[in-house]
């Protein structure tokens, strides 16, 4: 067994199903992803993209463990994820700071929870918070941190546990332009440093080619399919700004959204009819 989970992909999403019931238990509920199947390598930085409902969180939050598929499992590390998934660091879109906690005890905070004693926690946070470029901000409270100094907290308090996935659902969508391609550049820079899995998942077809070795795309829900698998050949490292310039990037760019384009646009009509 520990051949095969050596050699397994770090996740792998097999024929996963996810239908939630109706509200009034009279119809046969809402089919969010349909018969999803993707693996991930080890090291390996995935996106997907898709229209608004097309399921990618909820695909983020089978691998994370926080949701039972109605048909189809995910697997991590060749383990079948049975409950939370003690592989996967999970960086939500909401910022899930704790705002009477310090910086630097918000990144600690997660050693805390799996029984590191406090003072270790926070000496093993301080060198976390250099890292995403924090140093001499430890002391200061979220509310008294700008919108990107919260989110370098953020990838700091996911990546201290050492997660072999990281899992990131639209972390930097709230940002501005530039605070963006900054973050975007610091995650490469630190992804580079550990080659930790990642899937991550955004709404930006720049952002998911700049990023990433493969970018997968899904179909408009319900039921949504994945319909697309694209292997971004670009060289590393990368500027997320001046990859955006390049003549290849500006090709995978045309060949995904001419058909993520059609999605989109079904995803859009579906909004207006609700």
């Amino acid at each position: 067994m520990a051949e095969v989970a050596a050699t397994a992909p770090a996740l792998s999403l097999e024929g996963v199903t996810c239908t939630f019931p109706s509200p009034d238990g009279r119809s046969s509920g809402y089919t969010a992803v349909q018969d999803a199947s993707f693996r991930v390598a080890d090291g390996e930085f995935v996106s997907i993209v898709g229209p608004t409902g097309s399921g990618k969180s909820t695909l983020l939050n089978v691998a994370a463990g926080l949701l039972r598929p109605s048909a189809g499992r995910a697997l991590s590390f060749g383990t079948p994820v049975s409950g939370i998934n003690p592989k996967a660091g999970y960086m939500f879109q909401a910022e899930a700071l704790m705002p009477w906690k310090s910086a630097l005890e918000n990144v600690a905070a997660g050693l805390e929870f799996r029984g590191v004693a406090k003072r270790e926690a926070l000496d093993q946070a301080r060198p976390w918070l250099a890292r995403v470029g924090l140093d001499g901000f430890g002391d200061r409270h979220p509310h008294q941190l700008s919108g990107g100094m919260r989110k370098r907290v953020a990838l700091a308090q996911t990546l201290i546990v050492d997660p072999k996935i990281v899992l990131m659902d639209e972390p930097f969508s709230a940002l501005d332009i530039q605070t963006r391609q900054m973050m975007e550049n610091e995650l490469l820079d630190l992804w580079a440093s550990d080659r930790k899995s990642v899937v991550f998942i955004t709404h930006d077809l720049e952002e998911a080619i700049a990023l990433s070795d493969r970018v997968l795309v899904l179909s408009a829900g319900p039921g949504s399919r994945l319909i697309g698998e694209y292997k971004i050949d670009l060289d590393r490292p990368r500027d997320v700004a001046e990859i955006r310039m390049t003549p290849r990037f500006l090709t995978l760019h045309k060949e995904i959204w001419d058909q993520l384009r059609d999605e989109v646009l079904k995803g859009y009509a579906q909004t207006k009819l609700r």
